[in-house]
């Protein structure tokens, strides 16, 4: 045991952990992890291996946890300590503050104060006794401003004093020695600019001197000399002209001035480039060094060098630019390229502008106006000019193109803000840029110049399109005669109007090759066609017939333009200009097109009225197109021109009157042709139910065996006459169905069906009928009924084609049947509903209408 307890032998009990503050002050301190790791290390190592039913041993925690807080407890008393001595130390901080703050702003009251009597004393004025407000005297404050301003008097007049001392100096000099040597030594020794400028008004106060002291000097013609004080008998000053001496001298230094500048520009001192032009400002206006920056810059000499330069060659981009059904390629390079380098320089030199210049506005507008009037409006000019040769589309479309990418140009400029950077620019700046582009296209758009190519370039274009269907219907165009002939002379005018305009054109000197071949190409031609006879050239039925997508295309074409109208116009202009090219739409679309081909339908389907052979209804679905051609007309019509000129009441109702005209004329010539339809089908039924037979509906014995219609006629029971009817009506169904929908074919069905219904229906009246002949009647009666149902007819219609299926049923029912029938006639509209007089009729018709028992049926009525 003394040996366990001895300092240097070995504790038979192990010690406990040992720890120091830092070990609490660590942020991943956490407490139960302390007590799990002073359990763990309680617990001798060869115990921790042992069986686990050994008897639990709590010696060995108690001994740790007892040295634990031993430990802590010493560690608490040493942190007490330590709290103790932080906030005694704060104690004191926080005294020394205090004082330090009470001792500062006793100073700062001082110094107020101090600041307020001497404020006082200085702007205080009392009275003669000169006291503030406290009785104190005011000091010398006032004496002071005065003795200051007096001063500062006397040194003007000092200056003045030796101004005028070197004026008259300088004027001696000149006057009689012929020299301005002192001004030349201020300038050689000193050359500042404030002596520069000194220079500048002394020479123009020199000039003024000279006018009025030595006016022979200005009496002098250009170029002429004084000799010996006399010149042209008009007397000297002393010998010297004293004009031409200031002006050499003020030549000279304006000269050096120019050079110092540009050798500054050149090193980019924008400093001493600032001061050389308010120099040249003070001297002669500034106009010599604006000229200077403006004529001699490098942008001007590389672009003087080639503005001589073609413009783009790419034969590609020139015939996507003629070719109307292609989208425009853009602007054209060059002056892509140009207006790319613009927007850089002007960006870049707006900077040193700015810098180099104390009236820099006026320096960026007149660097404006040389970039637009030279370089701008000399590549436009080339530009266009290549483009006309070319087509007018062409034109136009570089034109608008050209306009919207300088328009762009100016809009970012104007973004950048130039020399107001990083703001927008001002407003002098912006009115400047615009006056520029109206300037650049004023010539392309005053008055009417630009709506008149735009209209014959269209002209051209819808003439060239309808150029073969122009010629096909021209060809086929019958004199009128009667009443129809006034209304027909119009359209037959419009048409030779059209294509001669078309062969004009394209025999006129001026157009250019690119313009014809788009034309050849825009009306199916080949140039070999040109140069036959022109009624030699070949068309086709295909070529009269109305195309939805060339209607598509005409407006495609029209679109364009209006778009370029209203970018290119003035708002003012716009309702105008878009009436211009209403009436150009409905003239060659609404008539040369749509109406021609109506026209030519009408004029078919007038014909089929009186044909003696089955009609022919080909041109019955002619409609449909022209149908939706005009519903696509009237659509871009209101959605888009006439909402173009809502600025301009008058415009816009004319174009409303003219539109509504248009469309109208349109429709009644459509609503004709049905109508026309209509009878050519009645007749042509008519005259099929007239060749029916008396004896079809009264069979023989001898066709019940086949002997009459061949074998099966007794098993269809179906008349010649039925059966060739329903199959004429069933190609009326295909072709209606081609020409028209919705609720416009319902009508014309409903309208037909009852004609038709009538016809059969007074058409049976007329034939004695037997017995067999009653079971024909009822089928012929109900193919009637199946045709004619396979249309789309509204039920009331529906209702009137099925009395047909009555009156078959009429021939083949029995006495009593007839007489139940009789009894159930309802009220109706004629030929609606089956009545007595039509009943009597039908039943009169029937072979045993003399029996007893038909008899008694008809007295009952």
């Amino acid at each position: 045991m003394a040996h366990a307890n001895s300092g240097t032998g070995r504790s038979i009990f192990p010690k406990g952990p040992s720890f120091t503050l830092e070990n609490f002050s660590n942020k991943d301190f956490i407490v139960r992890d302390f007590v799990e790791s002073l359990a763990e290390s309680a617990v001798p190592v060869n115990r921790r291996s042992g069986p686990a039913q050994s008897a639990f041993d709590p010696k060995p925690l108690i001994r740790t946890f007892e040295s634990a807080l031993s430990q802590l407890a010493t560690l608490s008393e040493e942190l007490g300590e330590r709290e103790t001595e932080l906030l005694t130390s704060v104690r004191r901080a926080e005294i020394q503050h205090d004082q330090t703050l009470d001792t500062l702003g006793r100073k700062l009251d001082e110094s107020i104060d101090s600041f307020q009597d001497l404020d006082s004393t200085l702007n205080n004025s009392n009275g003669a006794n000169g006291n503030d407000r406290g009785g104190r005297p005011d000091g010398g404050g006032l004496i002071a401003v005065q003795i200051g301003e007096r001063l500062e008097d006397l040194d003007k007049q000092r200056r003045r004093a030796l101004d005028a001392t070197f004026l008259i100096q300088c004027w001696l000099e000149v006057s009689e020695a012929g020299r301005l040597t002192s001004l030349e030594e201020m300038i050689r020794r000193q050359g500042s600019g404030e002596n520069k400028v000194r220079c500048a008004v002394i020479a123009r106060q020199l000039i003024k001197m000279s006018q009025r002291l030595d006016p022979a000097s200005w009496a002098l013609a250009n170029g002429s000399k004084k000799v010996n004080g006399v010149t042209n008998g008009v007397a000297g000053y002393r010998g010297h002209n004293t004009r031409e001496l200031i002006e050499k001298f003020s030549e000279t230094l304006e000269k050096d001035l120019l050079k110092q500048f540009d050798d500054s520009y050149r090193r980019q001192n924008f400093d001493d480039m600032l001061e050389c032009a308010k120099v040249l400002h003070d001297f002669n206006g500034g106009a010599s060094v604006v000229a200077l920056f403006v004529n001699q810059h490098q942008f001007f000499i590389d672009r003087s060098q080639l503005i001589t330069d073609e413009v783009t060659t790419d034969n590609e981009m020139w015939e996507r630019l003629a070719d109307p059904d292609s989208d425009p390629p853009g602007v054209e390079p060059s002056l892509q390229s140009l207006l790319d380098e613009i927007r850089v320089v002007m960006q870049d030199e707006s900077f040193i502008i700015k810098r180099a210049f104390p009236y820099y506005d006026v320096v960026l507008v007149k660097f404006i106006q040389r970039i637009f009037q030279q370089s701008i409006q000399q590549r436009l000019e080339m530009v266009l000019e290549k483009a006309d040769t070319i087509s007018s589309l062409a034109f136009l479309r570089s034109l608008h193109a050209s306009r919207s990418y300088i328009n762009n140009l100016i809009e970012d400029l104007k973004a950048h803000g130039l020399t107001e950077h990083p703001e927008a620019c001002s407003a002098q700046t912006a009115l400047s840029l615009d006056q520029q582009l109206d300037e650049l296209f004023v010539p392309y758009l005053i008055g009417n110049s630009y709506i008149d190519r735009e209209r014959k370039s269209l002209e051209e274009l819808y003439s060239s399109l309808l150029f073969k269907f122009t010629i096909y219907h021209s060809r086929k165009k019958k004199v009128p005669t009667g009443f129809m002939a006034s209304l027909a002379q119009q359209g037959t005018q419009l048409l030779s109007t059209a294509k001669d305009a078309y062969i004009d054109r394209l025999d006129s000197s001026d157009l250019t090759p690119t313009q014809k071949a788009m034309m050849l190409r825009v009306a199916g031609l080949r140039d070999a066609d040109n140069n036959n006879n022109k009624n030699e050239i070949e068309v086709t039925d295909e070529d009269g017939v109305l195309s939805i997508p060339n209607a598509k295309r005409m407006l495609k074409w029209l679109a364009e333009g209006v778009r370029r109208t209203l970018e290119l116009g003035s708002g003012s202009d716009t309702p105008k200009d878009v009436s211009a090219l209403l009436n150009l739409l409905l003239t060659s679309m609404g008539q040369v097109y749509v109406e021609t081909a109506l026209d030519a339908a009408a004029d078919q389907a007038l014909s089929q009225e009186t044909t003696k052979t089955e009609p022919d209804l080909s041109y019955f679905p002619s409609l449909q197109p022209a149908i939706t051609i005009t519903n696509i007309m009237s659509r871009f019509i209101n959605t888009v021109l006439i909402r173009l000129a809502e600025s301009n009441t008058t415009v816009r109702r004319s174009m409303e009157v003219h539109a509504r005209s248009g469309v109208e004329r349109i429709e009644s010539k459509t609503n004709g042709i049905i109508r026309s339809s209509i009878t050519v089908v009645l007749n042509w039924v008519t005259r099929l139910l007239a060749a029916q037979k008396k004896l079809d509906f009264r069979p023989k014995d001898s066709d019940l065996d086949g002997g009459r219609a061949g074998m099966g006629y007794l098993e269809t029971l179906q008349t010649t006459t039925c059966f060739a009817i329903c199959n004429f009506l069933q190609n009326v169904t295909k072709f209606s169905t081609q020409a028209i929908d919705g609720q416009n074919l319902e009508v014309f069905s409903c309208e037909l069906a009852l004609g038709i219904r009538d016809l059969i229906f007074e058409h049976f009246k007329k034939f004695q009928v037997n017995a067999t002949g009653g079971l024909m009647v009822t089928k012929d009666m109900s193919r009637y009924v199946t045709t004619l149902k396979e249309w789309p007819l509204t039920k009331e219609a529906e209702g009137g084609v099925e009395v047909l299926s009555e009156i078959g049923n009429l021939f083949i029912i029995g006495p009593e049947a007839l007489r139940e029938r009789s009894r159930n006639f309802q009220p109706g509209g004629a030929g609606k509903k089956l009545q007595k007089q039509d009943f009597r009729a039908f039943v009169l018709k029937r072979d045993d209408a003399g029996s007893v028992g038909v008899q008694s049926v008809l007295a009952g009525l």
